[in-house]
């Protein structure tokens, strides 16, 4: 999904996020009448949703079972992974199939932050990282590109300007860390040999590339002491290797999705919607492709939708958060043969097009009525 840092910016820049928001309220309704219009029966449509386990997520998946009239299958791991394994299964559930897959990501309108979610339901009812996952696999990675910023430094070396590189950073051998992108940074010759200028105890002090002068200009270099490259370090001008350990491949299949854009996370304005948005472009290439090619799907009417869960914090008159719902993409596979992935707008589009009103949907007083005035059956053994 993310080959080449070109590739990573191109991506990134076409999940459009801004007016592209739907409430849950009206989404799910269109969804289901979306369904209906596909060709899917009515009554026998088992949706499934591949979601965080996070309490924040708990509105999308009443509203799922109060308009597809009944529970959804749980597809979904941590941080919005999606189980790929359980596709047979969820297949042996229901005649005609809908899955919707979604990372998620706090924000507070107020301040305009993302990822913060307030937790009612804590002594303090104190703001904590909306999705903890994402937040605890960041921090490795945001310490690393902290100490980047710290150590890759500026300065001049009788009047040329120089930059002063870390010996740690520059430690090829190590197995995992933040590896720097040297040649746009410091001078080198055709075979790739860098030029040393002066060593340090703890860094070498190496000629600026000409690229490098040209992007931060020539008045970024002091004419005394180093200044920090700081937030100029570029995502193109880093990557990262991460060793995983884990046997379950599902356990790391999050950080995975994120490995290679991750200097374009740590170094975003929001990294946690930053990290939504790639860990939703990567599980939908990553589900349609196991998607196309299960036979459990063979006969099957699918409709598979990815995107992001926006959860703007409950207040202490509200029990819930109002949660909206950004998509990403959609892929359409029908038993008569039909094939189709449906881009951010064409998917825009098409749920527009739907009516919000599903005379359907079920109300779960008037069920659980049903269910308290149902005569006791005794369980025998």
């Amino acid at each position: 999904m993310f080959s080449n840092p070109s590739g990573i910016t191109r991506a990134l820049q076409s999940f459009r996020i801004e007016n592209q928001a739907l409430c849950y309220s009206n989404f799910i309704p269109k969804l289901y009448n979306w369904c209906l219009k596909l060709g899917f029966t009515r009554d026998s449509i088992m949706p499934s949703r591949a979601f965080c386990s996070d309490e924040s997520q708990g509105v999308p998946i009443i509203l799922l079972a109060k308009h597809f009239g009944v529970f959804p299958f749980n597809h979904g791991r941590v941080g919005g992974i999606v189980s790929v394994d359980r596709h047979g299964p969820h297949a042996d559930h229901g005649k005609d199939l809908m899955l919707l897959q979604s990372s998620h990501v706090g924000h507070d309108p107020e301040t305009g932050e993302f990822g913060v979610y307030r937790r009612l339901h804590t002594e303090n009812a104190h703001n904590s990282c909306s999705c903890g996952k994402i937040g605890f696999i960041l921090e490795w990675y945001r310490t690393e590109y902290r100490y980047a910023r710290e150590n890759v430094r500026l300065t001049r070396f009788d009047g040329q300007p120089v930059v002063l590189v870390d010996n740690l950073l520059l430690n090829t051998e190590r197995k995992q860390g933040l590896f720097l992108n040297l040649e746009r940074l410091v001078q080198h010759d055709a075979a790739g040999k860098f030029f040393t200028l002066n060593t340090l105890s703890t860094a070498y002090a190496l000629p600026a590339a000409d690229a490098l002068i040209e992007r931060l200009g020539i008045a970024s270099w002091p004419e005394h002491g180093s200044v920090e490259l700081g937030g100029r370090l570029a995502p193109e001008d880093f990557y990262f290797k991460h060793i995983f350990a884990n046997h379950d491949p599902f356990q790391d299949q999050l950080e995975r999705n994120m490995l290679a854009p991750m200097p374009w996370i740590v170094s975003a304005k929001h990294p946690l919607l930053t990290a939504a948005c790639v860990n939703t472009q990567a599980e939908f290439d990553r589900t349609y492709r196991s998607l196309a090619h299960n036979p459990a799907m063979h006969d099957k009417n699918m409709l598979f939708i990815s995107g992001i869960n926006i959860d703007l914090s409950p207040t202490d008159q509200s029990h819930f958060p109002l949660t909206q719902f950004v998509p990403w993409a959609a892929y359409l596979h029908l038993a008569d043969g039909t094939r189709q992935i449906l881009e951010q707008d064409e998917l825009l589009d098409t749920l527009a097009g739907m009516s919000a009103d599903n005379p359907n949907q079920i109300c779960f007083d008037e069920s659980i009525e049903i269910m308290s005035n149902v005569p006791k059956v005794r369980i025998q053994l």
